[in-house]
């Protein structure tokens, strides 16, 4: 399992909107099974 963690300076808008970027396109290639988003 491949774990990925997104982290910016004030981690108020960057870092949940990459996440939640980066869980889309993982959910679309059908990688949920294989990759985790923190």
């Amino acid at each position: 399992m491949v774990r990925i963690c997104f982290v910016c300076l004030g981690n108020i808008c960057r870092s949940p909107t990459a996440e939640s970027l980066m869980k889309s396109l993982i959910h679309g290639a059908h990688l949920d099974d294989q990759i985790e988003v923190d």
